[in-house]
């Protein structure tokens, strides 16, 4: 499994890097949430480039490098949401391009002739207030229909860019063509933590990139801050965070990629350690920056709310941990490793370590010190 990327890769990241710095620069992200400019022609550019169709697995590691540098510029479009929650859910080509759609999770489902009743309320639903489809997660399995079937309400979070809702079905009633799956796709979850994952990656290496510009134009006593001991040590720890939870989230996209059963603890490992990169990067981010990091005028404050709505989403970094470690914790109860062939120089040298450990066991403490 490669770690680097190739030729075309390094050249897809370059060029979703100057599209984005062009399309999205900071001034339509501040128009956005200052003055309520509608973020859809942004969302027809990646459309029209054909971003939106990055739905395929395969595509795991191309997708991961657009999220990346949508979350670096604080995305105030839907991508995140359809690409990584609604996509993964549904069958390919059931919506047309350009239509954006939202994953809701914890709605009851109950036969009703020939067809279904959606009855149930979820909250914190992304990008629920403006999808035009919606991938219900039910226990009777997976249902797509069009967004008018519920009604949400957008509701305000911390992130003003960020659109969470309340998505209410009112026993709504849908046909059994509705019904896309009889469960949600083994790779449904591990494309949304890894998505997840990115965009906070994305997010914590805005506000480094930000951090250092500061320090280095910041003067204090005659001299720029970033030449103070203290200071480099918190910009190193940034980093180190940083490009840690990168290499985790590329990791995940890469079990993806490869179908590789090894995918549901790697988007765990990436979740938790976006997480804890956020924790330390937003921490160190505003103490380098004075506190100014916060405040409205700055763009810095864009980049943290992004970061720090992505740990409070799918689950955070505590709780990950607590799922890497029991699934290790099955692992090591599984199946025996095999044992070498009766007779061989393995097989003996296996029984007489045993042999040794079960005498240094049956050993008493006063045979154990005069030994010593």
């Amino acid at each position: 499994m490669l770690f680097e990327f190739d030729d075309d890769q390094r050249l897809w990241r370059d060029t979703v890097r100057d599209v984005v710095a062009k399309e999205c620069p900071a001034a339509l992200v501040r128009a956005v949430a200052d003055e309520g400019a509608d973020p859809d022609p942004l969302w027809r550019t990646y459309t029209r480039l054909g971003w939106t169709e990055l739905t395929d697995p395969a595509d795991a590691v191309e997708l991961a490098i657009v999220l990346e540098e949508l979350g670096r510029v604080a995305d105030p479009t839907p991508y995140l949401a359809t690409l990584t929650h609604f996509a993964p859910l549904v069958p390919e080509g059931l919506v047309r391009p350009g239509e954006c759609g939202a994953a809701v999770d914890g709605v009851r489902a109950t036969r009703d002739g020939r067809g279904w009743v959606l009855d149930g309320t979820v909250r914190h639903v992304l990008d629920g207030d403006r999808a035009d489809w919606l991938a219900v997660v039910t226990g009777e399995g997976v249902f797509a229909v069009p967004a008018g079937v519920a009604s949400a309400e957008r509701t305000p979070v911390l992130d003003p860019l960020l659109h969470m809702a309340e998505v209410s079905f009112p026993e709504a009633r849908v046909t059994e063509d509705a019904r896309v799956s009889a469960a949600a796709p083994d790779h449904a979850r591990a494309v949304a933590l890894a998505g997840m994952a990115m965009t906070m990656v994305g997010a914590c290496r805005r506000v480094l990139d930000l951090t250092l510009d500061h320090v280095r134009t910041r003067k204090q006593f005659g001299a720029p801050v970033g030449s103070f001991q203290a200071v480099q040590h918190k910009a190193a720890d940034m980093y180190v965070a940083v490009e840690r939870a990168r290499a985790l989230a590329y990791y995940a996209a890469l079990t993806i990629a490869s179908d590789d059963p090894r995918r549901r603890v790697a988007a765990s490992m990436a979740k938790a350690a976006a997480g804890e990169c956020q924790s330390l990067v937003f921490r160190h981010g505003v103490q380098l920056f004075g506190a100014m990091g916060i405040t409205w005028e700055n763009d810095l404050q864009f980049a943290l709310k992004r970061a720090k709505a992505g740990e409070l989403l799918l689950g955070g970094a505590a709780e990950h941990r607590a799922l890497i470690a029991e699934d290790l914790r099955q692992g090591s109860q599984g199946p025996e490793r095999s044992r070498a062939p009766e007779g061989s120089r393995e097989a003996e040298r296996s029984r007489e370590a045993e042999r040794s450990r079960e005498a240094e066991r049956s050993r008493t403490p006063e045979q154990s010190q005069g030994a010593s």
